[in-house]
């Protein structure tokens, strides 16, 4: 015979239900079950221990439940107003309430006509979770006691005792014997700090403690902006992928990597990861951990408004909340960056950006009328990770670009300096892509919000590639690069600007008209091949009449003087950011830059096989 003192009894504004102590203030219970908690009080009982009578609580974390019977997150906290000296429960591992044959279960309830409670018997029906949030439950024979109303809140037990959930909703159903948990991973997202209280044997408790401490170190620090990064980075390429919806905290991703993530080197690489950003200088941290992947910020690191940080042995540590600080700007330039030479930095010793690229594919789909076909992948570690593939309407794809260029970022290294870069085919290489929105919440131009290039189709062919790559590891030699003009009066003969690009060995070409109106000279740039190209997708501010020079080849050439070629998707997001802050950017000489940036190198081709696959 065992008596557990730590089941509770709650009264809230006429609802009854029951709840269990976890440390000598805190007692879980069901969001529903206190939901008038503002209008009255909530009183808390322990049935097994008389002598204490009613205590007053104060509902201090609530799971974000929107009052909808299958609304997530029916979990409340509720601090007592005194401590009390009781043995709080213990945990199960997760597994414990789903091995072969599946053990009887028992959660201790308050039914009407029961006020010093009653037992009812259960089993899990599967380990499968029901809309990622519960476990159903089934009566463990077809008579007792029905999980009726009271029981909401209670503890899910194994027969010694040991918790595996939380009971949060009867079938609702007369003869219907079955019901639904929330297993104890899962209370664990809308309380993290119930994550020290539940055993994890895969993984030693100095690990854990290291990964709770780490994150809530990152949380104060106002580090915990991009948590999908973070997982991914933990489980690497060949991990569980990321879950559909992502991760809405840090705490989120760092429970599932523990609790749902078979590698348990994950733990270590997902910590390993949070100490490197602690320890980095505040600027380059703040950047590192934030990056620019739009995401869902929170102003407080836990639901309802408070975070407390629950430590073995019953002491309560208070979490501070953390808050988004931004988007930072690119590094290597000021926010008083001048359209001037004079406005910037002209040293070439920086080391040369290590881009991780998004890659954005369009192409022709043989399908026929306005049918392309869109592809959206990001590199990591040198591989190619797909994000998204359709056919499309033209009329469709900026939405779905839109959308998986957000889901590309949870694939980059954390840290890791993104480009956006368009593939293109060469009739389309004047698309204003630059001007696409980011979102469909924000009207910021893609071309603002990251360094974005485009680049030719055609240019990533065996011949093409292998001479770019030759011309991109000149370019890394040399002391300076001068700005080729292609201007507005030029009457050059294609053959004669062939010649003339390949004795001079240009790296770097502008025009100051569109591909469209350049005739031939624009695809023997291309062809050359020249790894750099700029050009203003409307023409020059000057018409094409004027003489004796160019306003955007002018403006241009004092912009990129003494610019690296590996900067300038970085440079060219700066002057983008300044024609849109302008008074009058309609006017900026800048307006339609589109910028053409191919090195090979930054997008590698999956090697090919070393025997036929069919062989």
């Amino acid at each position: 015979m065992s008596s557990t003192f730590w089941h509770a009894r709650i009264v809230c504004g006429g609802e009854v239900g029951a709840g269990f102590l976890v440390s000598d203030r805190k007692v879980l219970t069901c969001a529903h079950v206190v939901r008038r908690s503002e209008a009255s009080g909530v009183r808390v009982s322990f049935p097994q221990d008389r002598g204490l009578g009613e205590l007053a609580a104060t509902v201090v974390v609530r799971g974000g439940w929107a009052g909808g019977v299958t609304d997530p997150g029916d979990l409340a906290v509720l601090e007592l107003d005194r401590a009390v000296r009781l043995a709080p429960a213990v945990f199960a591992p997760p597994g414990e309430a789903y091995t072969e044959p599946y053990p009887r279960l028992l959660a201790y309830g308050f039914p009407k006509g029961y006020d010093e409670g009653t037992l009812a018997e259960y089993r899990a029906a599967s380990d499968q979770l029901i809309a990622d949030e519960w476990v159903q439950l089934e009566a463990w024979s077809g008579h007792g006691q029905p999980l009726a109303a009271g029981f909401s809140g209670a503890a899910v037990t194994l027969a010694d005792g040991r918790v595996v959930g939380m009971v949060s909703a009867a079938s609702g159903a007369k003869d219907i014997r079955n019901g639904r948990m929330l297993p104890s991973p899962v209370m664990a997202r809308y309380w993290p700090a119930l994550s020290a209280l539940i055993p994890t044997p895969e993984h030693r408790p100095a690990a854990k403690d290291r990964l709770r401490v780490l994150v809530q170190r990152a949380e104060r620090a106002g580090l915990a902006h991009d948590p999908n990064r973070l997982y991914v980075d933990a489980v690497g390429p060949f991990g569980p992928q990321l879950p559909a919806e992502g991760f809405g905290s840090l705490w989120a991703a760092a429970w599932y990597v523990l609790w749902e993530v078979a590698d348990a080197q994950a733990v270590a690489r997902f910590a390993g990861r949070l100490e490197e950003l602690l320890s980095a200088p505040p600027d380059e941290a703040s950047h590192k951990a934030s990056g620019r992947s739009p995401g869902k910020a929170s102003d407080e690191s836990m639901p309802g408004g408070r975070s407390d940080e629950l430590m073995p042995g019953g002491r309560s540590d208070e979490l501070m909340p953390g808050g988004r600080s931004g988007v930072p700007m690119p590094s290597g330039r000021s926010a008083e960056l001048s359209d001037t030479p004079r406005g910037r930095s002209r040293s070439r010793t920086r080391t040369s950006p290590s881009w991780s690229p998004i890659l954005v594919e369009i192409d022709h789909s043989g399908a026929g009328g306005d049918q392309v076909n869109v592809e959206v992948s990001a590199y990591r570690d040198g591989l190619r990770r797909p994000v998204g593939a359709r056919r499309l309407p033209r009329s469709g794809v900026r939405a779905f670009i839109q959308e998986h260029i957000d889901e590309a970022f949870s694939q980059l290294e954390p840290g890791a300096e993104e480009l956006i870069a368009f593939v293109l085919p060469r009739e389309w290489l004047n698309e204003p892509v630059a001007h696409w929105a980011r979102g469909v919440d924000d009207e910021t131009p893609l071309g603002c919000a990251y360094p974005l290039v485009v680049t030719d189709r055609t240019r990533r062919r065996g011949g093409v590639r292998h001479q770019l790559t030759r011309k991109w590891e000149e370019l890394e030699r040399k002391a300076s690069t001068s700005l080729h003009r292609i201007g507005c009066w030029s009457d050059e003969k294609p053959t004669k600007l062939r010649f003339r690009l390949r004795q001079e060995d240009t790296q770097l070409a502008a025009f100051s008209l569109p591909p469209a109106r350049t005739g031939a000279l624009f695809d023997v740039t291309l062809n050359a091949p020249v790894p750099v190209l700029l050009w203003t997708r409307t023409g020059c501010a000057g018409g094409p009449e004027h003489e004796g020079g160019c306003v955007f080849l002018d403006e241009l050439a004092g912009y990129v003087e003494g610019l690296a070629p590996a900067e300038l998707p970085r440079h060219v997001l700066a002057l983008r950011e300044r024609v849109y802050a302008s008074d009058e950017p309609e006017r900026h000489w800048a307006k339609d830059v589109q910028l053409l940036w191919d090195d090979p190198r930054r997008f590698p081709e999956p090697a090919a096989p070393v025997r036929s696959p069919v062989a």
